[in-house]
Order: C-alpha cells, then sequence, then structure tokens
C-alpha cells in the first residue's frame, strides 16, 4: 500500500493543506497549467494565504508516494480566487513571461522563424525547426503570448518551452521519454476507441490568402469522409500550405487506438512520450502512440494520471 507524499512551493510559502491538484502538460497547447485547490477554513478558521503570495510567485508542485518526489509542475502563480469556499491558484509555465506587450513591427515574406525570434524575452533561445512562411505578418497592440498563439493555431506547430529554451517542431517529431501501459496491470479505466484507416476517410484542405486577397488551397486525403478545412490569412507559399494539409493527415488517419486512458503516478509518463500499449486478449491492437496530453490529479481519492493519444508511432 503506497503512502500519498506532496511538497508544493509558492514564492517562499510552502503549503501545509491541500484539497486537490490538477495539472496539465499538452504538446497541443501553448502553456502547462496547474490548478491548486486549498480549504478555505482550517479548524473553523479563515485562512489568509492572500497575504503570503502574489500574482508572479515561482510555483513548484512535487508529488509521489512513500516520500519518492517528483517535479510535476514549475511554474508562476497567475491568480488567485475562491470557488465554493474553497482558495483556488491557477498557475502557468513560463509561458506566463511571455505576457509582457512586444514593439509593434510588420515582417514581410518572413519565416516563422523570423517571428519567432523577435519575441523572445531577454535571456531565452529559440529551437526551431519548422518552416513555414508569411507573405506578411503584422503585430500590433499584442503581447509575445498573443502572437505565440496565433502562430499555434495557424501553423499547428508544437510550441513549448524547456528551461530558457523556446521549441517550436513539426507535431509528433520529438519525443521526450517512454512509458508502457497493459490493459491487464497498470490501466485503471479507459476511453480508447480502436480504429482502422481504411474506415476513417479524410479529406483536409488548407487555403492561404495572399496580400492580394487572392486565396489559394491545398487538398490532400480523399473524399467520402470527414472534411477538414483549416484558413490561414497572409500566407500564398503553396509549399507550405501543402506541407501543412499532409501534416494533419497523417494525424487524423491511421490504424490504432484514439482517446485517453487513466493510470496511476507510476509510471511517469508526460506529454511528448512514447505511449506503448499492450492487452493480452487482442494482441493485434498492440503499439505504441504518442501522448498529446498527460492530466494529473492528486487528491486524498489517490494520485492519477489521465493520457490522451495522438497518432500511432
Amino acid at each position: 500500500m503506497y503512502s500519498m507524499s506532496w511538497r508544493i512551493k509558492v514564492g517562499g510559502f510552502r503549503l501545509s493543506m491541500l484539497e486537490r491538484v490538477e495539472i496539465t502538460r499538452s504538446v497541443e497547447q501553448l502553456s502547462d497549467t496547474a490548478i491548486i485547490t486549498l480549504p478555505g477554513t482550517c479548524f473553523n478558521k479563515a485562512i489568509e494565504i492572500e497575504q503570503q503570495i502574489k500574482r508572479g510567485d515561482r510555483v513548484t508542485i512535487e508529488l509521489g508516494y512513500d516520500g519518492n518526489l517528483l517535479t510535476e509542475f514549475d511554474g508562476f502563480l497567475d491568480s488567485v480566487s475562491t470557488n465554493d469556499g474553497n482558495i483556488i491558484l491557477s498557475c502557468e509555465d513560463a509561458l506566463f513571461l511571455f505576457k509582457a506587450p512586444v514593439g509593434d513591427k510588420q515582417f514581410i515574406s518572413a519565416d516563422v522563424q523570423q517571428v519567432l525570434s523577435y519575441l523572445l524575452p531577454s535571456g531565452y533561445s529559440l529551437k526551431c525547426d519548422y518552416s513555414f512562411k508569411y507573405d506578411q505578418f503584422i503585430i500590433r497592440s499584442k503581447t509575445a503570448f498573443q502572437v505565440l498563439k496565433q502562430i499555434h493555431e495557424e501553423t499547428k506547430a508544437n510550441i513549448y518551452l524547456k528551461g530558457k529554451e523556446l521549441h517550436v517542431h513539426p507535431q509528433y517529431t520529438e519525443l521526450f521519454g517512454s512509458a508502457v501501459y497493459s490493459f491487464q496491470s497498470n490501466i485503471e479505466s479507459s476511453e480508447l476507441e480502436y480504429h482502422r484507416a481504411e474506415d476513417r476517410k479524410i479529406e483536409v484542405t488548407v487555403e492561404g490568402k495572399d496580400r492580394s486577397g487572392k486565396v489559394l488551397r491545398e487538398t490532400a486525403g480523399e473524399k467520402g469522409g470527414d472534411a477538414i478545412t483549416i484558413k490561414i490569412q497572409g500566407v500564398s507559399d503553396l509549399k507550405s500550405l501543402r506541407n501543412l494539409a499532409e501534416e494533419q493527415l497523417k494525424i487524423k488517419s491511421y490504424t490504432g487506438y484514439s482517446g485517453s486512458f487513466t493510470g496511476w503516478l507510476i509510471p511517469y509518463c508526460d506529454a511528448g512520450y512514447k505511449v506503448a500499449i499492450f492487452d493480452k486478449e487482442y494482441e493485434y491492437k498492440n503499439g505504441s502512440y504518442y501522448a498529446t496530453q498527460v492530466k494529473v490529479t492528486f487528491s486524498q481519492e489517490g494520485g492519477k494520471r489521465i493520457i490522451t493519444l495522438g497518432k500511432r508511432i
């Protein structure tokens, strides 16, 4: 029987009471986030934690069993609120630091790397192997985070921070580790569905528009099933449009599982991990997948990881 262990620090303050923690790490979202829920009272006395912490304080969350702790989140306090008598601490990873205004600028015929380099705060560097060309890109009255969000939505690239490096990569290209799961041993519950590629007819169309307003299209896949359309302003480079259409088709059409399943804190698994899934009863379904999201929950009910799968790898 494992004993639950945790250590959470906000600024110079170490929490001594806890209701629940929920941490979400995803390669498809810009920021990793954490929601810390604290009791509003202790021995019928209100807890006044707001006087000891402030927005922008560093937050570290360590979780585990029997005193063996792993860092599950490292970031900053974004806001403090109350809900149903509880105190809610909303936290965000280091992209919190990108919520500062950047100077207005217009880029002409620029690759996405040029735009991203302009956004970096002092002390940060860029690691980008994603090529995507804009006819023009305009920054006006925006924060660096808002610009990153726009680029993320338009290019579908994986954008995230690792230490002091801003990473930008094609989807599913970066692996950070591996974990093994079995329906017979360490999968508590499952919302997975198994599909065959031949049953997944998908057509992906990417529409760009040049500076004159002319619409250009590139399409990948086949008709007769789901139709997905992505629209991007200020892009007329056909290679960029074609690459995006083909990448999205690969992500949507494959033989294997889709959905999510729930495990425990052990084994450790993170977004960007290669996840091997085994089932002794249906061995033809065994395979490895890219974890796009891992949600960690921790409370008196136990510690769990909800793992969302991307394409088969």
